[in-house]
């Protein structure tokens, strides 16, 4: 069938947290005369991230939306670094800076040559409000905001793919996942969504020792979403 949505990844397909975590951080922290490696703190909080949506994908907890993940992430990261001298406002602000990552650079003006042919939502382990506020202050252009929250379940769950492909009215084969991890477009593909593979080789810094390659037969490979561009003939 023909391509007629785009379903992205975002966290590390579309924007770089780590970089952006670790300058939030920095700044934050730092007034308040903390000091640490900034990446490893954004690599540290981070790393909580799967666990943390496994205790709601598990049945284990109720549903809870990232952004209070993130949050009870965060206090668990300050005890591992030894941070105690931070109010909970200054922590609440912190917290926030998922919602001002950057995007990478050749995302906003591939997206919009993507925008020209296809639908462009999001399907990502996101909140609303969170994918919303970063889109707003890095101009990403979105046709909807899609993803767990919406859906009522996290990535890799059938659910998260299946609804979102259903609340456009499409079935799966008349969508592509595009994403830079193999993990996210494997659990995609076996629903029958067409799949895009995008490199981010510094997603988790100059050392990163995953996605560095994609794994598996998918539709399309590219460099990045100018490239996707290209291979989409926007």
């Amino acid at each position: 069938m023909e391509i007629r949505a785009l379903h992205f990844d975002v966290f590390g397909t579309v924007v770089d947290w780590r970089e952006s975590i670790a300058r939030e951080a920095a700044k934050l922290l730092s007034s308040k005369g903390v000091d640490c490696d900034w990446h490893a703190f954004a690599d540290a909080w981070r790393s909580r991230y799967q666990p943390a949506m496994e205790e709601v994908r598990s049945g284990r907890r109720g549903w809870a939306k990232l952004d209070d993940l993130h949050r009870e992430n965060l206090d668990a990261v300050l005890d591992e670094f030894g941070i105690s001298r931070v109010d909970d406002t200054d922590l609440d602000h912190l917290n926030m800076a998922w919602h001002r990552l950057d995007p990478w650079p050749d995302a906003v003006a591939g997206m919009n040559r993507l925008k020209r042919n296809y639908i462009l939502v999001t399907l990502s382990n996101g909140n609303v409000s969170l994918m919303v506020d970063m889109a707003k202050r890095a101009g990403l252009p979105w046709d909807a905001v899609l993803g767990a929250e919406v859906v009522g379940a996290y990535k890799p769950q059938p659910e998260a793919y299946l609804r979102n492909a259903e609340l456009l009215g499409l079935k799966p084969e008349e969508c592509l996942m595009v994403a830079a991890h193999n993990g996210d477009l494997d659990a995609a593909g076996t629903l029958a969504y067409r799949t895009a593979f995008v490199f981010r080789r510094t997603e988790h810094g100059p050392n990163q020792s995953t996605d560095l390659e994609p794994t598996g037969d998918y539709d399309f490979v590219a460099e990045d979403f100018l490239d996707l561009a290209d291979k989409l003939g926007c």
